[in-house]
């Protein structure tokens, strides 16, 4: 699998769908990631405007709680009964008593137009006062005197407090934020001062309603940084919460918390100088991102996936034809010029190439046509060679002895030499063909020997042992009686006493096997390590027609035939010329599979 694989990615359509797919993913990765960048900002951004809205809109509403009690307390101050019941020293008693029932009225109808206001009062440095209505007592251990509200607006400022315990009411104890103001007497010694108690459950209640995700808040401070209203005021009066936001932020800011998982949205009043901040947690808003980006994820998968199966289809159509050309290539490098090169009809460089490899095929098969028509013709020469090197040579000496033969009266031996000679002379003249049936070339190496054993007379001996099975096998004409001549010229003539040239013949594994075997003076390791070296020429070392045989048998037959040499030094050569063996011979081999090899 691994090696299929390496395999694949070698190749061209491997090459470029990888090339496609990288390309393809960086984009896709790309684009993810600019487009989750760009979703994190513009949600980012989308919650910033989105809680910046809702944090004016929360301002506006408590202004107008403020505003509202700013008109209440305006009201209050101008009415005549209140002033008439504060600092009139003339009336009596029970008029006196009038103008604060008239006033109470105007209290009660006031709060009634607004159910956030919880209390309104006025207190003279007299002693008068008279909240809400004419039934209310004053807790006389409030301590007034010493709060805020009180004093400052004794010194002429309009206060609005933070939030705070409101204990002016005997027995009541209100969370409440106060307004409140100077009322003027009629003379220098007398002075009064106006307040509004808001119910803070109106400022929570709005600030509660707000929506900013499951965990985000809105929260209040006022100018000095305390906090006005907090959904963990509790928790932080106890000192087990700690909010990471000051009142010195600019107004219409975006501030991010320390360990940046928190947005702070600020809004400042100008009526009150009020800070609104609201908390909004990172994760939370960041949670459409992750559904964008699981989604972008799955875009992501499926443009690959798509990417990929048009590119191996689009690869494919591509390289289809050029596979078909390897194929054809592969055809062609074993050996088969004969193919036909479909070229295809795309008008483009496969086509072209196409053309091109059809076009160097003709031409090879015309070279390859050219070559083997001129190696034909080449083992003909060689072969007409070697029988016109073999016959004038052989001729004289034949003929001397038939006339040494003649004069000496050896008639009988006479008549034997020249009918051998004329069996040898007719097959060598008469038959041109090169491929000669096994019978026939060992019957013209048998006229041979004939022949050289009645020249040789006591120096000369030969034997044929050739299975018949392979006698009518068609082998290259002239293999054996080169070899056996240069055996004779080599090898027996300079042994002393008589020589022995066996021929044997037959199967051999896969094989047929021809044996030529003296007995003659045989080779050195020198002269038998050069046998087929063309650049030695001593008659002693390679014979005449060894290096023609051993060429044109593997010429016909391939480089894993021809001969091969076994001498020893004063022992004898043996020369063995190998040979395919026939189909119809192969079958008849094949049954005989488990039969013992080796030469029969």
């Amino acid at each position: 699998m691994a090696r299929q694989s390496g395999t694949y990615a070698k190749s061209l359509q491997g090459k470029i769908n990888i090339s496609l797919l990288f390309i393809v993913a960086a984009a896709v990765i790309s684009f993810m990631v600019i487009s989750i960048n760009q979703s994190r900002t513009a949600v980012r951004n989308t919650a910033i405007e989105y809680t910046s809205q809702l944090i004016e809109m929360m301002n506006e509403s408590i202004d107008s709680y403020i505003t509202n009690m700013e008109s209440i307390a305006r009201v209050v101050a101008e009415n005549s009964d209140v002033r008439s019941y504060l600092f009139s020293e003339t009336e009596n008693e029970g008029t006196r008593e009038e103008h604060g029932r008239r006033a109470a009225e105007l209290f009660q109808t006031l709060s009634d137009t607004g159910n956030d206001i919880c209390n309104i009062g006025i207190i003279s440095d007299s002693g008068r006062y008279l909240i809400n209505d004419t039934s209310t007592l004053l807790n006389p251990y409030a301590g007034y005197e010493e709060t805020e509200w009180y004093t400052r607006a004794l010194l002429g400022e309009e206060v609005i407090t933070s939030s705070h315990v409101q204990n002016i009411v005997n027995n009541e104890f209100p969370w409440v934020v106060t307004l409140s103001r100077e009322i003027p007497g009629g003379g220098a010694d007398v002075e009064a001062v106006l307040f509004v108690d808001l119910n803070f459950g109106s400022i929570s209640r709005l600030c509660e309603k707000t929506n900013l995700g499951t965990k985000g808040y809105v929260f209040i401070m006022d100018e000095e940084g305390n906090l006005i209203y907090h959904p963990r005021q509790r928790l932080i009066y106890s000192g087990l919460w700690e909010e990471e936001f000051t009142a010195d932020k600019e107004n219409g800011g975006v501030v991010f918390s320390e360990d940046g998982q928190k947005l702070y949205t600020v809004s400042r009043s100008e009526v009150t100088g009020w800070t609104m901040v609201g908390v909004t947690y990172l994760d939370e808003m960041m949670s459409r991102t992750d559904r964008l980006r699981n989604l972008f994820y799955l875009m992501a998968i499926v443009l690959v996936g798509v990417a990929l199966t048009l590119s191996i289809f689009l690869t494919d159509m591509i390289t289809m034809p050029l596979r078909r050309l390897r194929g054809t290539m592969k055809v062609v490098e074993n050996g088969n010029f004969d193919v036909e090169v479909e070229e295809p009809d795309t008008g483009d460089e496969i086509s072209d190439l196409f053309r091109s490899f059809r076009n160097m095929i003709l031409k090879i098969r015309e070279l390859v046509e050219q070559n083997t028509a001129e190696q034909r013709e080449k083992r003909k020469s060689e072969l007409n060679a070697l029988q016109a090197q073999i016959n004038p040579h052989f001729l004289y000496n034949t003929l001397d002895s038939i006339i040494w033969m003649a004069e000496a009266g050896d008639r009988k031996n006479v008549v034997l030499m020249t009918s051998a000679l004329a069996k040898l002379l007719r097959k060598s003249i008469s038959n041109r063909n090169e491929m000669v049936t096994l019978e026939e070339e060992i019957e013209y190496t048998r006229s041979y020997l004939i022949i050289q054993k009645m020249r040789y007379v006591d120096k000369l001996e030969y034997e044929m042992d050739v299975e018949s099975a392979i006698l009518q096998m068609e082998v290259v004409k002239l293999i054996v009686q080169p070899l056996v001549e240069n055996a004779i010229y080599h090898g027996i003539k300079y042994k002393e006493g008589k020589g022995l040239v066996r021929i044997e013949g037959g199967f051999w594994e896969d094989q047929v096997v021809l044996r030529i075997i003296d007995n003659g003076v045989g080779m050195t390791k020198t002269q038998l390590a050069h046998v087929f070296d063309e650049r030695e020429t001593d008659t002693r070392r390679n014979g005449v027609g060894v290096l023609n045989v051993h060429r044109r048998i593997r010429l016909h037959y391939g480089g894993e035939y021809g001969l091969s040499f076994e001498s020893a030094e004063g022992e004898g050569t043996t020369v063995s010329i190998h040979l395919p063996l026939p189909d119809p011979y192969r079958e008849r081999r094949s049954a005989e599979a488990d039969a013992e090899g080796g030469f029969r």
